[in-house]
């Protein structure tokens, strides 16, 4: 019974994912705003396993969905003269883009991950960019001029399956992957990995001189959350919009989307993500909409407001309301 009862807090994630779905499926219009949605609550799931968990801010973030990016556009592209592979094809985008992922993410945290607080902020600030130009400048991957897979696509899966990808499965996937990442994110909190990276968190000297070995559990955060990364980059973008050019797949505006995702939702908790993207996300819509062109002007004190009141996220002010009753085991 109580290995039932850990899985719990999976119940009211799943079951807002699951209505989000239903009413873009059965409302008309909805569509584009439930995927928009979708993509915010993914992208605070991933980026939360390794920053709600550690602490530890990852300005480079986008770099690791940029990659995922060009795995599944370097699948398409490559293979699309073999069409014995059909499909599989896509199988095999997904695997190249958690492989570079990790790899990214390897490299990096080998030298990053030996910093702490700001330093390692700061250490991470350039990756993106850095690896943006290395692109351009040495012309990898088409360069600059990117790199555009529609008619290898449409070869590969036919017009009609190539379509239907971009326009309905691409968001089904990345429903799928916000969904895994919340259940990844339940597995850790509620396993050793968890328990480590809550004290790495909270003091990461007093968690090494408890013989926590720090080191080895960040690098799995983070390897972790960049694979998660690597896959919502090959779906969200290289199959929903069949194109990749470098300014855009490492825009770091996206990791500061992230970042506001988790704190406003609550760092470190399981459903802060699904709650900080869709206050994030339904505000830009609805602003973007009546107010457009001061929609950022209104919408920064709205969020500095919501992180002033409730300094530990939304989720965090409900985790404390809710103790001690009987939805105290679905709110971490």
């Amino acid at each position: 019974m109580k290995q039932t009862q850990k899985y719990f807090p999976l119940i009211p994630l799943f079951a807002a994912y699951l209505f989000m779905f239903l009413l873009a499926e059965n409302k008309e219009g909805m569509w584009q705003l439930m995927s928009m949605l979708l993509f915010y609550c993914a992208l605070g799931q991933a980026f939360n396993v390794f920053m709600g968990m550690t602490g530890y801010v990852d300005f480079g973030y986008v770099a690791f969905m940029g990659v995922g990016t060009y795995g599944m556009a370097l699948s398409i592209t490559r293979l699309v003269q073999y069409e014995f592979l059909g499909a599989w094809i896509l199988v095999i985008g997904f695997g190249l883009a958690m492989a570079m992922s990790t790899l990214l993410s390897m490299a990096v945290g080998a030298v990053a991950l030996r910093l702490r607080g700001a330093y390692f902020a700061i250490a991470t600030i350039g990756v993106n960019e850095g690896f943006r130009f290395l692109i351009e400048g040495a012309r990898i991957w088409n360069g600059s001029e990117g790199m555009i897979f529609t008619a290898d696509l449409n070869k590969i899966l036919g017009r009609e399956t190539a379509a239907a990808l971009c326009t309905y499965w691409a968001d089904i996937m990345v429903l799928a992957i916000a969904a895994l990442a919340g259940f990844v994110s339940l597995v850790y909190m509620r396993s050793k990995i968890g328990y480590a990276l809550t004290a790495l968190r909270e003091d990461e000297d007093a968690a090494k001189v408890m013989g926590i070995n720090v080191t080895k559990f960040k690098i799995i955060a983070f390897i972790t959350s960049a694979c998660l990364a690597g896959l919502l980059g090959a779906t969200a973008w290289a199959l929903k919009t069949p194109y990749v050019f470098p300014p855009e797949v490492f825009d770091i505006h996206y990791t500061i989307e992230a970042i506001i995702i988790v704190m406003l939702g609550g760092a470190g908790t399981l459903l802060g993500p699904l709650v900080g993207g869709l206050v994030y996300g339904i505000s830009k819509y609805y602003l973007s909409i009546f107010l457009p062109g001061f929609q950022l002007l209104i919408f920064a004190p709205v969020i500095l407001v919501i992180i002033v009141l409730f300094p530990e996220g939304i989720v965090g002010m409900l985790k404390a309301k809710t103790k001690g009753t009987g939805m105290e085991r679905f709110v971490i």
